[in-house]
């Protein structure tokens, strides 16, 4: 007799792993009937859970990316500001979209959560590259930028002729008063 919480091969089943399957069937059943959006919400956190070893991986001084499932009227599994995975209208469909200047991109279409898996990977690869060249570029355009301070005599130049203008100015407007006076 085998026990209740082993597989075929007589290893236990770990409890995340059972978890997931009851997650998955509970989706797939919560799909057909009323309740939708908790559907769609719960196939984003499997594949969220998914995206775990992935982003692990990602070093802590790298903070471009920030993942979480927004609950709102259409839920979407945010990996940064500009990259989200939303469901399809079928509720079944994973859809992993880009906002652009010039609208939404869709980055990758499936039903499965491997193939998403990939494109997400691939795209976290492209944006800590463009990082790293956005790094190593920054000190370059910085010095190129950079405006030379000015001279300590035309300092002392600029507070003279400051001086003078005021005072001149001073003088003019008593010259006026006293005119008006007398």
């Amino acid at each position: 007799m085998s026990e209740p919480n082993a597989n075929t091969e007589g290893r236990p089943v770990a409890l995340r792993d059972a978890l997931r399957r009851a997650r998955i069937e509970a989706a797939d059943r919560t799909g057909v009937v009323v309740d939708l959006r908790d559907a769609e919400v719960a196939r984003l956190e499997i594949l969220s859970e998914a995206l775990d070893p992935l982003f692990k991986e990602i070093p802590d001084q790298i903070d471009l990316f920030d993942r979480g499932i927004s609950q709102g009227d259409t839920p979407r599994l945010w990996i940064d500001v500009v990259a989200h995975v939303v469901m399809g209208r079928d509720k079944r469909q994973y859809r992993f979209v880009r906002d652009t200047r010039f609208g939404r991109t869709v980055l990758a279409e499936s039903h499965e959560t491997g193939p998403i898996v990939q494109a997400i990977t691939d795209y976290v690869a492209r944006r800590m590259i463009e990082r790293e060249h956005a790094l190593t570029a920054s000190p370059v355009a910085a010095a190129v930028t950079e405006v030379a301070p000015p001279r300590r005599g035309f300092r002392i130049w600029t507070f003279v002729l400051g001086a003078i203008v005021g005072a001149a100015a001073l003088l003019g407007v008593a010259f006026l008063m006293a005119l008006r006076g007398g």
